[in-house]
């Protein structure tokens, strides 16, 4: 390793550690002293990755205000290192560190909004891809319906939520005083994707849920309309079916169809 290069490595684990022995090769400039100049870096580095984070998570950090937002942020930071060149993937552990460290852990909303501001982002920025419509359907006969395998849209992805955080994030967003925040007795089952080039979510009721997640793994309609039966009327279930197929094929949620031919 040359000398420069052993510099810079002790001046990037002097930045990440905290470790002060770079300092015995900083010059004290004549305005200032070296530990100064290089606090500076230091400081610079912790409150653009702070900052990474408050763009990513713009209604949490509305939601906490900037004193408590930047504290847990610096927090993060100091548990999380910057592992990858590109800012996007920084905060992507934010919502398991919020479930986990102390004290946010006491707070499950927290997790809950960063994990659907998450979801949004990564909606945002997924892979593109042309949606299923509704005339595609028409050319597939009745008695092959039972085989039918769907493709989930790619930026389509499911979230539970333990709390009123999806409430907290509609109010936010409006300019609203958000709601106060609640544990729910049941999960909030959520699906999170891009229609055209807006992030959208909606609530699913847990039997919709249970079809999305089974049709996004691929089991066939046929199956999907028996699993449907055991959360209601049994003679119903192909329509319930059908009419969740129908909402996803129009709010663009899928791709693709197999397994007709």
């Amino acid at each position: 390793m040359s000398d420069f290069a052993r510099q810079q490595s002790e001046f990037q684990r002097g930045i990440l550690t905290g470790d002060d022995s770079v300092l015995a090769e900083i010059l004290d400039s004549p305005l200032e002293a070296r530990d100064v100049l290089f606090g500076v870096y230091r400081h610079a580095y912790g409150s653009r990755l702070v900052e990474a984070v408050r763009n990513d998570h713009e209604l949490l950090h509305i939601y906490l205000g900037d004193e408590m937002f930047d504290e847990m942020g610096y927090a993060y930071v100091a548990a999380n290192p910057s592992r990858h060149p590109n800012l996007r993937w920084f905060s992507r552990a934010l919502p398991a560190f919020l479930k986990d460290a102390a004290p946010y852990g006491k707070y499950p909303i927290l997790s809950d909004l960063a994990a659907l501001e998450r979801a949004l982002n990564d909606a945002f920025d997924a892979q593109d891809a042309p949606a299923l419509a509704v005339a595609d359907m028409a050319g597939f006969a009745p008695e092959v319906w039972h085989h039918l395998k769907f493709m989930a849209h790619p930026s389509a992805v499911r979230l539970d939520l333990t709390t009123s955080g999806s409430a907290v994030w509609r109010a936010l967003k409006n300019d609203e005083t958000p709601p106060d925040a609640v544990t729910l007795e049941e999960p909030c089952c959520l699906l999170i994707w891009r229609q055209d080039v807006i992030p959208l979510f909606r609530e699913l009721s847990a039997e919709e849920a249970m079809m999305w997640d089974e049709a996004a793994g691929g089991i066939p309609f046929g199956v999907l309309c028996s699993m449907l039966a055991t959360y209601g009327d049994p003679d119903g279930a192909a329509s319930r079916g059908a009419g969740y197929l129908h909402g996803w094929m129009t709010a663009g949620l899928l791709t693709g169809v197999s397994g007709g031919r």
